[in-house]
């Protein structure tokens, strides 16, 4: 990894810690509305972009969570899992709004693994758990698709890295 992939990895996993923590009281419940998020997408650009955000999901979870270390392990492994569905779907097309629609999908899909871990720690009912937080998902996902595409026509997120 050059210097440059090091420092913008870097940048990226302090903004979505501080995006985490800016929403804190939304991000770590069964209704999970994490607007930081949005920054999943940027593995549709360049596959580089994985290292920043699970870093940031990573150091997000260790300082605010309050599920403890179990939270890094599913937390963690679900950012891991469908970053990397969407760099290997994205092999198969060019088309940038196909793969955020495709990383909405698998993100929303895997959420079964926080719901999973909700169930673990809290005890909450799996399949509901799994509604909300897919819900919630979703929503910061779609909300995510317009913001980057227009972002990427200012800053050309696949030259940056």
């Amino acid at each position: 990894m050059n210097v440059k992939t090091l420092a913008i990895s870097g940048i990226i996993a302090a903004l979505y810690t501080a995006v985490t923590l800016a929403i804190l009281p939304f991000g770590f419940t069964n209704v999970q509305f994490r607007v930081s998020e949005i920054f999943n997408h940027l593995v549709v650009f360049n596959p580089r972009y994985i290292f920043g955000v699970v870093v940031g999901v990573f150091v997000s979870n260790l300082l605010l969570s309050e599920l403890g270390p179990i939270d890094l392990v599913f937390g963690v492994g679900q950012s891991v899992l469908a970053l990397s569905l969407t760099i290997l779907f994205s092999r198969f097309t060019t088309n940038l709004l196909a793969r955020m629609i495709f990383n909405t999908f698998i993100f929303t899909t895997t959420m079964f693994l926080i719901a999973w871990e909700l169930n673990i720690v809290l005890h909450l009912p799996f399949l509901l758990t799994w509604l909300y937080v897919a819900i919630g998902e979703c929503a910061v996902m779609i909300i995510g698709i317009p913001i980057m595409q227009a972002l990427n026509k200012r800053l050309h997120f696949a030259k940056l890295v």
